[in-house]
């Protein structure tokens, strides 16, 4: 063999170890990937930067891709430092995408481009263009939506509402200052759109939920729950129903999760929650925010919290403790290892799941009401699906006061009813549109309130609830819980759950407190009855109290989360005899059902019933038959 011949294979050889390199994947059920701000893209010009902060992060966390941002804050990365530190990734064996972060100062509020602005429309489409140049791929970070109020913005606006005018401006900046633009410069450059987490309110800022997900290329989604404590007040089980929501917006076509460091400080636990949900809602990847965070944040003590220790689902001492990566010994340092432990454990489940399914629930485009309520049910065990249409193959399906967006939805109601199907709607939905309402049943819900806490033979609350009264006609419609303060020798009460019958159907109606979370405070036998009322498409429903959640499969798998700090005893029930086993998936474990009595009015029932004890924030997973 000549020297040329040897070099040509050799040469061969190594591009085909370094393609092998660039498509095998660390992950089976999602990949992981980590997003670089602009700021430390500009650092990664530093070539001893660049390979010591990636050997901190790679030493601890497996990663499949990497996405690089261009810009934040008008930082407009130089092109050298951007294929510096492309090509540096891509000899790692990692895929390599863009990002672009469309603000101003995100110190200041978050401050956008101002759209109608002509010098902020050319910064705009030339960010767009200096990424396509780069990447085949570019993803868009929370914040392409606008919040300017300009002299100019104002002008432009007219009579137009705010929600109205934004809308049209970004569907516009989105065609003809980023999609187009790009696609000009790089016609394989796929666009996508990351939405944040407040999915509720997008529409007042121009984020678009009806054209954008066909708009782009893809979208991705904004997990990130963080500490409910905070400013948004977000609850644990978004991370899940918003993956779950984004992908029934255009099926195939939400491209994964995304995670930051926000709550970590609350515990590890509520880090690892996070990204575990992500996971278990079928998300393709799993995006953590940020390398500076993976590089920066440090393992320390606070983050191990009071119930570490007794065998819950995360073990914080596993995390900190040395390990073996091929013939090296790593002392983790950082939350890194946190991800890595967390979503390696997610993927060995992941792929023992079906597809997720739920209670069915409507929520039109850029309808607003009960914000976010269907993360509060989520959190006491209600199973969410939730749809940009009304679902017609359902037995039951819920309805909150955003449904009141569809000036149709009377005749969607009345024919879910008059099918021998039922119907579940909010006393918020009630309140909106009471006259409609009547067509099925005349209730009403006023601006009269009341304080209960007593549920009679429900139980009682630890504290007072404050919660709309819902009025109706005796004997026409009947109430399935109630409440007083007291109920049980008191003087009055009020709906809870409520029936009314229409031709061969039942309307529900659900009473949700001033305070969402007080949802929590409702006792586990109320809960129970909601739960089972609303339950009808499903396997199992839950017993037990609040800030349990339920996940549920297609494939007779399911997941019951704690989200308490302390243990919890539950059970899971079904028709009887329905199904007889539970089997672990993680350990192989079973337990067996067993049948027990209950009482729906004055009616005995029977159910099978399996009891399950869960760790404070933790979780246990099954198959049944």
């Amino acid at each position: 063999m000549t020297k040329h011949s040897l070099l040509r294979n050799t040469l061969c050889m190594a591009i085909c170890l370094l393609a092998t390199l660039s498509t095998s994947a660390k992950h089976n059920h999602f990949k992981v990937s980590v997003y670089v701000r602009a700021n430390e893209v500009q650092k990664m010009k530093d070539t001893q930067w660049l390979e010591t902060s990636w050997a901190t992060i790679s030493n601890q966390l497996d990663v499949d891709k990497i996405f690089l941002e261009t810009h934040r804050d008008l930082l407009l990365v130089d092109d050298a430092t951007i294929e510096k530190a492309k090509q540096f990734f891509l000899k790692q064996g990692i895929e390599v995408a863009g990002g672009i972060t469309y603000t101003i100062n995100e110190s200041n509020d978050f401050e956008t481009f101002c759209y109608s602005d002509p010098e902020h429309r050319k910064m705009v489409q030339k960010i767009a263009e200096t990424t396509a140049r780069h990447f085949d791929e570019f993803l868009l970070d929370d914040f392409f939506f606008t919040s300017c109020k300009s002299p100019v913005e104002v002008a432009a606006k007219g009579k137009k509402t705010w929600t109205e005018y934004r809308l049209q401006l970004m569907n516009n900046a989105a065609r003809n200052l980023v999609l187009g633009p790009a696609k000009a410069v790089n016609p394989k450059v796929k666009v996508i759109i990351k939405y944040p987490n407040w999915y509720d309110h997008f529409q007042g800022l121009g984020f678009n939920l009806e054209d954008g997900p066909r708009l782009f290329d893809g979208i991705w989604t904004g997990t990130e729950t963080r500490d409910p404590a905070s400013a948004q007040h977000l609850q644990n089980y978004l991370s899940y129903n918003i993956i779950r929501y984004f992908e029934n917006l255009r099926p195939g076509y939400n491209g994964g999760g995304w995670v930051d460091a926000g709550g970590i400080q609350m515990s590890m636990d509520r880090y690892a929650e996070q990204l575990h949900l992500t996971a278990i809602a079928k998300a393709r990847d799993v995006m953590l925010f940020a390398y500076n965070q993976l590089l920066d944040v440090p393992l320390n003590d606070s983050f191990r919290a009071s119930w570490q220790g007794t065998d819950t689902s995360w073990d914080y001492d596993e995390m900190r403790a040395p390990f073996k990566k091929g013939n090296k010994t790593i002392t983790p340092t950082t939350m890194a290892r946190i991800a890595d432990i967390t979503l390696r454990k997610a993927d060995n489940l992941v792929g023992k799941l079906g597809n997720p399914i739920g209670i069915k629930s409507y929520k039109p485009f850029h309808a607003l009401g009960e914000d976010f309520l269907q993360n509060y049910l989520g959190m006491i065990g209600l199973p969410m699906d939730m749809y940009p249409a009304f679902a017609n193959d359902q037995k039951i399906i819920l309805l909150t006061e955003q449904a009141a967006g569809d000036p149709d939805i009377m005749e969607k109601i009345k024919g879910q009813l008059t099918s021998g199907r039922d119907v579940i709607i909010t006393s918020g939905l009630l309140k909106a549109i009471p006259e409609k309402i009547a067509e099925v049943c005349e209730l009403r819900c006023s601006d009269l309130k009341a304080l209960v806490s007593d549920f009679g033979r429900y139980g009682k609350s630890s504290r007072d609830i404050l919660i709309p009264q819902v009025r109706y006609q005796t004997n026409d419609s009947w109430e399935v819980v109630s409440a007083g303060r007291p109920l049980t020798g008191g003087v009055s009460g009020f709906p809870i759950l409520h029936k009314a019958k229409y031709t061969d159907g039942y309307l529900y109606v659900l009473t949700i407190p001033d305070d969402m979370g007080n949802l929590y405070d409702y006792p586990a036998p109320a809960l129970t009855e909601i739960r089972r009322t609303m339950s009808q498409d499903l396997d199992f429903y839950l017993e037990g109290p609040a800030k349990v959640s339920l996940f549920l499969y297609d494939n007779h798998t399911l997941i019951v989360e704690n989200f308490n700090d302390d243990p919890i005893d539950i059970k899971l029930a079904c028709e009887p005899e329905r199904f007889k086993r539970l089997a672990n998936l993680e350990d192989g474990t079973s337990i067996q059902g067993k049948q027990e009595d209950y009482w729906v009015g004055w009616n005995k029932k029977r159910a099978t019933k399996f009891a399950v004890s869960l760790k404070p924030h933790s979780y246990m997973a099954f198959s049944y038959e």
